[in-house]
């Protein structure tokens, strides 16, 4: 049996990422975009690719022949153009983070494809439900979200609307596990679960420099070597990018009708405004110009557990409530933050480790001291504590 034909639009780092993932796992792929340098870019950086892979033994010449064989690069996303996605049975969009633009590439496509074709979207936070609401035959558009770099991290989040199909959701999971993808099921909510559960990360640490706890050097090293984690939380925006990751932050506030526990910072604000990106511009919360000198940090390690101590109440008490609140399942929420963002360890199982005690007393203690309502702990935190049970536990209890 032929292997299904899949279609993505967007050859950015995501689109590009995702039809080299197809492709290599034997499906034939057409991949557009509305810049030719872009194309351009994806075309090169697949090659790349293939030719890393024979480098290192992973794949043969031939086979490696085969994966660039199978891509086809579309250069236009006219609908014209898109005719060509006609034989598609599944098509991604991966294209700018804006939802107009998605609901009208959307709408485009469900008069090319077949009407048993599957539409997908990549989208970080934006809503499935308001995607597939611009589209005729709602129920066959789904959210499958992809981790950047997609060829090497092993997630997908599968995220159905109120609207979409059951089968749907089962053929979108199939292609996923079929390419030896992590897949787990999201709530359409804002973040779904990665970007969701893991903005205190970044919000409690910008938090910390605002108040003048520590500096960003000091925080970064307090969550390296306390914390554990691969990136501190500055180097890792920075990294990212904070044109990503402020707007992500922003469209989660925003879905969250202004949850503090979501608030952006308006530190990070400015930077932007400044054309301070990070990496890709040169500077961000660090010079990353030649010749720049690394702050170096205050290695005191008391501070620094203080630091962790305070970041991780909150981003346990964020994977609590994303439970509590049905986005996830436990072991979906504890798959998706160590093969997603490669946390150390599951956050519930964490604050298990720690005492879901000691995480409510901190939780409590910084909503008395600050009156912010961006530290309330979660209902299922309390009941938990209350109940003598581990964070950890499946069971839904009073």
């Amino acid at each position: 049996m032929a292997a299904a034909t899949i279609g993505v639009v967007g050859a950015g780092a995501m689109g590009a990422g995702i039809a080299q993932v197809a492709a290599v796992h034997g499906h034939p792929v057409l991949l557009a975009d509305a810049l030719p340098a872009a194309m351009a870019r994806a075309r090169t950086g697949h090659q790349k690719a293939m030719a890393r892979e024979v480098d290192k033994g992973r794949l043969s010449r031939e086979a490696a022949d085969a994966v660039l064989a199978r891509l086809t690069y579309v250069e236009g996303v006219s609908a014209e153009l898109l005719a060509a996605f006609a034989p598609c049975d599944l098509v991604i969009e991966a294209i700018v983070e804006k939802l107009d633009a998605k609901q009208a590439l959307l709408r485009t496509l469900e008069g090319i494809v077949a009407p048993a074709a599957v539409l997908a979207s990549n989208t970080s936070s934006l809503s499935i439900a308001a995607l597939a609401g611009a589209c005729t035959h709602k129920t066959r558009v789904i959210g499958v979200h992809f981790f950047n770099p997609a060829p090497v991290m092993p997630l997908v989040e599968i995220i159905p609307a109120i609207t979409t199909a059951p089968d749907v959701t089962a053929r979108a999971t199939a292609y996923a596990a079929g390419w030896k993808k992590v897949t787990v099921l999201a709530s359409d909510t804002p973040g779904f679960i990665v970007n969701r559960v893991a903005r205190p990360f970044y919000g409690e640490s910008l938090r910390l420099l605002e108040e003048g706890v520590a500096d960003c050097a000091t925080i970064d090293w307090a969550l390296r070597t306390v914390g554990g984690f691969r990136m501190g939380p500055f180097e890792l925006m920075d990294f990212i990018g904070h044109d990503v990751n402020f707007a992500v932050t922003r469209s989660v506030f925003d879905g969250m009708f202004h949850d503090p526990r979501y608030r952006p910072s308006l530190r990070q604000q400015r930077l932007l405004e400044a054309g301070w990106l990070g990496r890709k511009s040169g500077r961000g919360f660090y010079d990353y110009a030649e010749g720049a000198i690394t702050p170096a940090p205050v290695e005191d390690p008391v501070l620094a557990q203080g630091i962790a101590d305070r970041v991780l109440a909150m981003l346990v008490n964020e994977a609590v409530e994303a439970v509590h609140l049905g986005i996830c399942t436990v072991a979906d929420v504890e798959l998706a933050m160590t093969t997603g963002v490669n946390y150390p360890r599951g956050l519930l199982a964490w604050g298990d480790e720690i005492g879901a005690a000691t995480v409510l007393a901190r939780l409590q203690a910084l909503q008395y001291e600050t009156g912010d309502d961006r530290y309330r702990p979660s209902v299922r935190l309390r009941r938990a504590v209350q109940a003598g049970v581990p964070l950890g536990d499946p069971r839904r209890y009073p």
